[in-house]
């Protein structure tokens, strides 16, 4: 069963919830008042509380702001049991974040029914999480293994056949190793910076309120290194012909250093999930203080619940689809245009087409 902590200092009031939650098979932990109350839940982290409101030393609000601030109780369900029954007192609880409210007196039925309550949806959003978690491991599972052990294969099985060379190995031969050597490097490389921008980022996202802020760490480039981007992204995968650019000529100035590494996820996400031939559109332009940009190609497309679950590590249909990559361009470009002030947006239809728009604050 579940962990229960009660608050009260009514020592007959708290003495008969104790008894009640463990003849219903709980655990139950009991304080008399607010600070002793915080000290048993932080020890315990239990499933649920039941706090009074009016106690000594600590009432039950500053008990449940205390907890609001702690990310390991902020999420414990909180149920205010109390003789204030005015709809001010019960709006400043909720306010708070608590999830219900019983009045006294009260019965054994209501104290259970509201138990019970709670931690069903509580349970509803553990099972929901740990459906997310699945789906992570999952697909780690599937792509982590791949992604690290195809360059690192071709690395170690050309060095080894250099190493058994015999010095007649013709020169275009070694010339043919060594190129595939160094473009596994590459790959992995890439691997490698992909993974500690996306670590980067995350720490960062923690201070997003802060997004936006010029102090210092202004970053300012000529939209023909966008340009320039773009064409080498393009040149990497044979598709030149493909890309329409239409970029206007300018200085951008961006709070942050993410602009580019952002529009690399992007430019290459583009040309992964389109067909040679077919064209990868890319255009961007100044507009009161803004720079807009829009990358889009005639690919496979994502369905409006596919947007909505993108996320890390997050690849849709690999089994159907052999492709490379650890799922991390789109989040790694939300996150970067989070930090850079900005916003980012998808639009797609399956097997039609899918846009990326960007939007970030320039001087």
């Amino acid at each position: 069963m579940s962990k229960i902590i009660v608050i009260e200092d009514e020592n007959a009031v708290r003495e008969n919830l104790h008894e009640l939650l463990e003849l219903e098979g709980h655990t139950a932990f009991s304080a008399s008042d607010g600070r002793d109350g915080i000290e048993l839940i932080r020890q315990h982290l239990p499933d649920l509380i039941i706090c009074d409101i009016q106690m000594p030393k600590m009432d039950g609000y500053q008990v449940l702001e205390a907890l609001s601030e702690d990310p390991y109780t902020n999420s414990i369900p909180f149920i205010f049991l109390t003789a204030k029954t005015s709809r001010s007192d019960m709006r400043t609880g909720m306010d708070l974040g608590a999830d219900d409210y019983l009045t006294k007196p009260f019965t054994h039925d209501e104290v259970l029914e509201a138990i019970a309550s709670r931690l069903k949806k509580q349970s509803a959003v553990a099972q929901h999480y740990e459906s997310q978690m699945d789906e992570l491991r999952q697909n780690m599972a599937l792509m982590l293994p791949h992604e690290l052990r195809t360059p690192l294969t071709i690395i170690l099985g050309y060095s080894s056949l250099l190493l058994e060379a015999d010095e007649a190995m013709a020169p275009a031969e070694l010339k043919e190793i060594g190129g595939s050597i160094f473009h596994a490097g590459q790959r992995l490389q890439r691997l490698i910076q992909r993974f500690l921008l996306y670590a980067e980022l995350t720490v960062d996202a923690q201070g997003v309120a802060n997004a936006g802020d010029t102090d210092g760490n202004v970053t300012t480039i000529h939209t023909s290194l966008i340009s320039d981007l773009a064409e080498q992204k393009a040149q990497e995968v044979n598709r030149e012909t493909d890309l329409n650019l239409e970029l206007a000529n300018g200085l951008l100035q961006v709070n942050g250093p993410y602009l580019l590494p952002l529009l690399e996820e992007l430019f290459e996400n583009a040309f992964k999930f389109s067909e040679a031939g077919t064209p990868v559109q890319i255009s961007g332009a100044r507009d009161n203080g803004t720079f807009n940009i829009t990358i889009t190609n005639q690919g496979r497309g994502m369905t409006p619940e596919q947007i909505a679950q993108t996320g890390a590590y997050t690849q849709f249909e690999r089994k159907r689809y052999e492709q490379q990559g650890q799922g991390l361009g789109l989040t790694i470009a939300r996150l970067a245009a989070e930090q850079l002030g900005g916003t980012f947006s998808i639009e797609s239809v399956p097997h039609e087409y899918t846009s990326t728009h960007l939007t970030l604050p320039v001087g």
